[in-house]
């Protein structure tokens, strides 16, 4: 099995860098684990909705370029489905009964392209409060992992 996060952006403190890389630690007994980066676009002072959503594009094409075809996309959108733990753990369940790879998808701090979201087998929203990308990352990772642990049995979903 194997859990990939694809992001838009890089992480700048070592306290969110620390915590994600914990829980890349845990997940080693679960699936393999992977982070990518892709780099965002600048976004001008007082960018116009048509240039913005060009920079949403041209972020889209490098998240489509980076996903595996036979991987369960799961895109972080606001207007997605909430799910409690338990069930996303149900879902990533679901998940490998048809593939062995799942794809977390985090854009940019213009969201993601329509492309990107139309590819997704699930869009998923954390809430409707705005979280910084960062903060994000390490809260999709603990999420991740304690999807794994819930379907191992674990109690420390409790």
């Amino acid at each position: 099995m194997k859990v990939s996060i694809l992001c838009v952006g890089k992480i700048k403190e070592k306290f969110y860098t620390d915590a994600i890389s914990e829980y890349a630690k845990r997940m080693k007994r679960f699936a393999d684990f992977e982070i990518t980066e892709i780099p965002d676009e600048k976004i001008p002072d007082n960018a116009s909705d048509k240039e913005k959503e060009q920079i949403k594009e041209r972020e889209g094409e490098k998240i489509l370029a980076k996903l595996k075809g036979d991987s369960f996309v799961v895109s972080l959108c606001i207007e997605g489905k909430t799910l409690s733990s338990t069930e996303l753990a149900q879902t990533v369940a679901n998940a490998y009964q048809n593939t062995n790879h799942i794809t977390f998808i985090i854009g940019g701090s213009l969201g993601l392209s329509d492309a990107v979201k139309k590819k997704s087998g699930l869009r998923l929203s954390f809430g409707r409060m705005t979280l910084p990308h960062q903060l994000m990352r390490v809260v999709l990772a603990e999420q991740i992992y304690r999807s794994f642990m819930i379907n191992s049995g674990s109690t420390y979903h409790k």
